[in-house]
């Protein structure tokens, strides 16, 4: 029992002498940001603001924080910097949705951990709202959207929902615009379409005026200078007695 009492303290002195000389790099210091210890995704809205945390865990020294705003340092006062660092992210923008704040280590840039912005918005809608198009010609209304979470979108047409005909109306959407193209317009395309989103924050509309004017004649434009060759022609070469 003795001898086991013995290899037992022995290998504690062991265990207790490989701790105290570690290489002190080799301390694991941990990161938080508003006590989380992994990347998370912050909800927010917009003309909110928000405070943002950083704290080291398990530090053994002083320990010196880093910000970054996407890829880009942010400026940090003197007395915001050591083994705590707050940052304030004010008057929140429908352009702040998915920017990443990450804090980091000083020593060691590879412990970090980074916050991501989920700016809630209702939609924002943008586009020439004045179209004028001679009949026959092709038109396209363009309804520029910004929206989180995303809308879904309705074309309309003096107040009911448009009926699309097929090689005649074209939809084309991407994350930022809703495009109704029209081929060949007629008179009976005049009129207010509506660029409706709708999303779970709010709905939002913008009209969009179209003007379909008369199809314009085209007119040679040589017709005159041919008549008076024609007529100078007949007259010379006793002009004086012609008129033209």
């Amino acid at each position: 029992m003795a001898w086991k009492s013995s290899g037992a303290m022995q290998i504690c002195r062991f265990l207790l002498l490989v701790i105290l000389f570690l290489p002190h790099g080799m301390t694991s210091s941990v990161l938080t940001v508003n006590g989380k210890t992994e990347d998370y995704t912050l909800d927010t809205q917009r003309g909110f603001q928000e405070s943002l945390e950083c704290a080291v865990q398990n530090h053994t020294r002083e320990e010196e924080l880093l910000w970054y705003r996407g890829s880009g340092k942010v400026d940090l006062k003197s007395g915001n910097k050591i083994n705590s660092s707050s940052v304030c992210v004010s008057s929140i923008s429908e352009n702040d949705n998915g920017v990443n704040f990450t804090c980091r280590l000083q020593r060691d840039e590879t412990v970090s951990i980074s916050v991501t912005l989920n700016v809630i918005f209702p939609p924002l809608l943008s586009g020439n709202d004045l179209q004028t198009v001679s009949e026959g010609n092709n038109v396209n209304l363009v309804c520029n959207v910004k929206s989180n979470p995303q809308a879904q979108m309705t074309w309309y047409k003096d107040n009911n929902i448009l009926n699309l005909e097929k090689n005649y109306h074209q939809i084309q959407q991407t994350s930022e615009s809703f495009q109704l193209s029209i081929t060949k317009v007629r008179k009976s395309d005049n009129g207010t379409y509506s660029c409706v989103a709708n999303s779970s924050v709010k709905m939002e509309t913008m009209d969009f005026h179209l003007i379909v004017e008369d199809e314009k004649a085209e007119m040679p434009s040589n017709t005159g200078r041919v008549l008076h060759q024609d007529v100078f022609n007949l007259c010379s070469p006793i002009c004086i007695y012609c008129y033209y």
